[in-house]
Formats: structure tokens, C-alpha cells, sequence
């Protein structure tokens, strides 16, 4: 009995319900990351702390995005093994209970430290969903659209959170950001409950093999059941496995930069966008914050154009030397390259048209490129990495993860510095000729990515079925053999024992 006759052969309405239920939770859990921000100038008075010279308010940004990049390192991996429910159900409720002490913080030090765990349970949460994506929908046809709809949840989520803080703030006191958010995510746990069900192939099969044995028949047990490691093992594998990815292997390390940057941008503009506008246009809070839907409505756009995205990428399968008949991993990235441009002349747009003289939609327009441009670079590496290291794409997946979220927590520290030293239209170039350094990211990979593939020991061992990992192999290196130096490929004993 096989993992799809559980996952695979549910129906499409059913999968659909789960899909959307699972990336809805995602939008949420996004949410609280720049909520917070909305209320600075109210807990400013209320704790008397002066920003003049530095954010400190910024500084909980700083923990959220933190905790965000570490416990999906730890966590994420352990679904595999526990399941993909108790992942979301525990990091949910531990993501409901750190918004309590934040809504009753008596200091900005209890906000400091309670972001942190609740940006790691919401990371969690978010990371869980491509995970499920993965289990219920069969090849990369059928998954393109989820997962096209969970990256532009994953960016919306925490664009929107300006916008929610905002309007709550400027009708409500600063507290009420947290407890409407409470009482809304709480109020929607039972029908979440209701409408999720272990998705993950292993564990469906390991608790059905566990109740036949409870019926008599002893020997009934599911492969993941054999040899499982316990829990310090899990845990440690989930650590060092990412962090040998990040600090090995170039596609990691390189398109978690890329995407890493990006990612701080998304955040920047919540401390970026306040400053221009009430600058130039004597905007208050609520309004910055209707301008930052620009980001969502960029992403949107992106998202609705994607499918031309995917259907390059299918088609590249006819053009596939090395696994016939499977998409080319780097047909992920056409529309990335364009994308990456993209965000760039956003940056640039943006920048030169902070001018009072100029109407707001001008540079509203160039802050909706960004957005544009950051869904394209998202959703590339998500789908690249999971494509090119398919049995590793969890551990690839978490590595960008904690970068992503590492300059999502910094970036913005500098961020008033930058708009008052450089000017606006200088800070924003700064930032674009950064990002068109970083759009050679793709062009390298498609260009060179097959050979970049070729000397990667994860890659070469990615894939499940150990028949099809083994022609891979055969076919990679005869090719490299007689067309570029032998050394172009490391001998499958050596890759053994780098990940043995």
C-alpha cells in the first residue's frame, strides 16, 4: 500500500479546501510581523522612547523576524516525521498565546521577547503549508497554481499588516492590534480543526499499520516506522542538515541572498514608506498604510500572470537530456529574471519620484513593481529549490528561510538612517544597483545550471526513487565525461560520504 492511495486520490474539492484553508492561515499568521509597527508612534508616548537617533521600536521587528528564521530550522523538518497537524495545531496555539502578553505588555521589553516566540510559531505555520501542498497535489501541473496561491499569501500576509494596524490604531488604543487579532484567529481555530486532516503520507500509513497491530496482526508496520530516529536525532538532523546546505552548496547559499534581500525590502517599506509620505505628502499613519497595499496589489498582478510561468516550465520537459520526460529545474527561473528587473526599476522608480511636486500614484506605482518583482524572486526559489533537491527541498527551504528572515529583522534598523543621510531618491538607488547586482543570481543559474547541478552531491542523491537517482547519476556523468574535464563531477563515493 502506497502513500498516494491516501494523499493523491482525494478529491479535488477536498484538496482545494485544504490548500486554501492552509494558505489562509498563512495570510494570518503574517499578519501580527508589520501590524506591530502601526502602533510606534503610541507606544512611543506611552514609554517615553525617543526614536530621534535610533528605531529602538524596531527592535521587536527585529525579535519577530528572528524567532522566524530559527524555529523553522529546528521544526519544520520534524513534520516529516510527526506530521503535518500537530505542526500546524501546536505552532497556532503557541502563536495565539504570545499574542496575549504582547496585547497586555506592561514594557517594551515584554514586547521584545514575546514577538520572538510568536514569530517563530507563525514561521512554523507558514513554512508547514508548502509542505502540505506537496503532499496532496501529484506532479508539478497540478501543484503550480497552489503554490503560485501560497507565495502570494506568504507576501500579502505581511504586506497587509501595515494596512490592519493601521486602521485599528486610528480609531482604537494600540493594544486592541493584538486582541482583535486574538479574538479573530482564535474564533477560527475550530473550523480549521474541522476542515484539516493528516496529509502527510508516512505518518497516515504509520498510524494505520499502528491500528492493525492493535487488531492482532504483529507484524503490520509502515517503512517510515523502521529505523526512525528519536527525537534529539530528528533535531539535530533538522539543524546541521540546512546549515551544511547554506554554507556547501552555492544554489543555497546564493538564491538564499537573493531572495534574502528581497524579503528585507518587503519589510524596509514599513519603515520606509512612512517616512517618504509623511514627508512629502504630511500622510498620517492610517494613509501610509493604504499606501502599502501597493506591495499586495504588485503581488497580485504577479500572481495572475504566473501560469505563463508555469506552462514554460512544463514544456521544458520535452527539452530534458538528463531526466527525460521531467521539467527542467531552471525553467523556474524565466520569468525570475524579468521579475528581478522588475524590483529593481521599482527601487529606482520609486526613489526618483519621491518629489512633493509629484502625485502620490507615482511612486505608489514603483513601490507596486517591488511587490511585483518580490513575489517573482519568492516564488522562484521555493519552486527551484524544491525542484532541485526534491528528497533535501525541506532542509534547502529552511537555509532561506532563516536568511530571508535574518534581513527582514536588520534591514529596517537601518532604514531611517539611510532615507535621512543618503536622501530618499539616493536611498532607494542604493538599494535597486543592490538588486540588479543580485538579478545575475538567475541569468548564472540558467545559464550554468546544469553544470552547477552536475558537482552537487545533494542534488545528484535529491531524488526519492533510488533507480531513477542512479541513472541521473550515470546519465550527468557520461555527459560531463566526454563534453567538460572528468573532474566536473565528484565520484558517487565521495557523495556518499559527504552525506552519508
Amino acid at each position: 500500500m502506497t502513500n498516494r492511495l491516501y494523499r493523491f486520490n482525494w478529491s479535488r474539492r477536498y484538496k482545494w479546501a485544504a490548500t486554501l484553508t492552509t494558505c489562509f492561515i498563512s495570510l494570518l499568521t503574517g499578519i501580527p510581523a508589520g501590524a506591530y509597527g502601526a502602533a510606534n508612534s503610541q507606544m512611543s508616548r506611552s514609554w517615553h522612547v525617543n526614536e530621534a537617533e535610533f528605531p529602538y521600536l524596531s527592535f521587536a521587528l527585529v525579535s519577530w523576524n528572528m524567532g522566524a528564521g530559527l524555529f523553522p530550522l529546528l521544526f519544520v523538518p520534524l513534520t516529516e516525521n510527526t506530521g503535518r497537524m500537530p505542526g500546524y495545531f501546536v505552532s497556532y496555539i503557541v502563536f495565539l498565546i504570545f499574542l496575549v502578553p504582547a496585547a497586555l505588555a506592561p514594557n517594551f521589553a515584554t514586547i521584545v521577547v514575546t514577538r520572538f516566540f510568536g514569530g517563530g510559531a507563525s514561521s512554523v505555520a507558514i513554512n508547514i503549508v508548502g509542505g502540505t501542498i506537496t503532499d496532496i497535489w501529484k506532479g508539478d501541473k497540478e501543484r503550480s497554481l497552489p503554490m503560485s496561491i501560497f507565495g502570494m499569501t506568504s507576501v500579502i500576509g505581511i504586506a497587509l499588516g501595515p494596512l490592519v494596524g493601521g486602521g485599528i490604531q486610528s480609531v482604537l488604543h494600540w493594544r486592541w492590534i493584538s486582541w482583535i487579532q486574538i479574538i479573530v484567529d482564535a474564533a477560527l481555530l475550530p473550523f480549521f480543526y474541522l476542515i484539516l486532516k493528516e496529509t502527510r503520507g508516512d505518518v497516515i500509513l504509520a498510524k494505520r499499520a499502528k491500528k492493525l497491530r492493535k487488531q492482532g496482526r504483529r507484524t503490520a508496520y509502515a517503512r517510515s516506522e523502521l529505523n526512525k530516529p528519536g527525537i534529539l536525532e530528528a533535531l539535530k538532523i533538522s539543524f546541521m542538515r540546512p546549515t551544511k546546505m547554506l554554507c556547501t552548496e552555492f544554489v543555497v547559499s546564493s538564491f538564499t541572498l537573493w531572495v534574502s534581500f528581497a524579503w528585507g525590502i518587503l519589510f524596509l517599506f514599513q519603515t520606509s514608506v512612512p517616512i517618504v509620505f509623511q514627508s512629502l505628502y504630511g500622510y498620517d499613519t492610517f494613509q501610509t498604510s493604504l499606501i502599502q497595499l501597493a506591495l499586495s496589489l504588485g503581488a497580485i498582478l504577479a500572481t495572475i500572470v504566473n501560469p505563463i510561468q508555469d506552462m514554460l516550465y512544463l514544456k521544458s520537459a520535452k527539452r530534458n537530456m538528463e531526466r527525460p520526460g521531467k521539467p527542467i529545474p531552471e525553467a523556474r527561473l524565466y520569468f525570475a529574471v524579468p521579475g528581478s528587473l522588475i524590483f529593481t526599476t521599482g527601487m529606482f522608480w520609486y526613489g526618483w519620484s519621491s518629489y512633493p511636486d509629484l502625485p502620490w500614484i507615482v511612486p505608489a506605482l514603483g513601490i507596486g513593481c517591488v511587490g511585483f518583482g518580490i513575489y517573482s524572486i519568492y516564488l522562484a526559489v521555493v519552486n527551484y529549490l524544491a525542484d532541485a533537491y526534491e528528497k533535501y527541498a525541506a532542509s534547502a527551504l529552511s537555509a532561506a528561510s532563516l536568511g530571508r528572515n535574518v534581513f527582514g529583522a536588520f534591514l529596517p534598523l537601518a532604514t531611517p538612517a539611510l532615507y535621512r543621510n543618503l536622501s530618499f531618491q539616493w536611498a532607494s538607488s542604493l538599494l535597486g544597483f543592490i538588486g540588479l547586482l543580485l538579478s545575475a543570481v538567475p541569468v548564472l543559474l540558467l545559464v550554468k545550471g546544469e553544470a552547477i547541478r552536475a558537482r552537487s552531491p545533494f542534488m545528484l542523491d535529491a531524488t526519492y526513487d533510488d533507480e531513477e537517482a542512479l541513472s541521473k547519476r550515470n546519465s550527468i556523468a557520461s555527459r560531463y565525461t566526454h563534453e567538460r574535464k572528468p573532474s566536473a563531477v565528484l565520484p558517487w563515493s565521495t557523495v556518499r560520504a559527504i552525506d552519508a
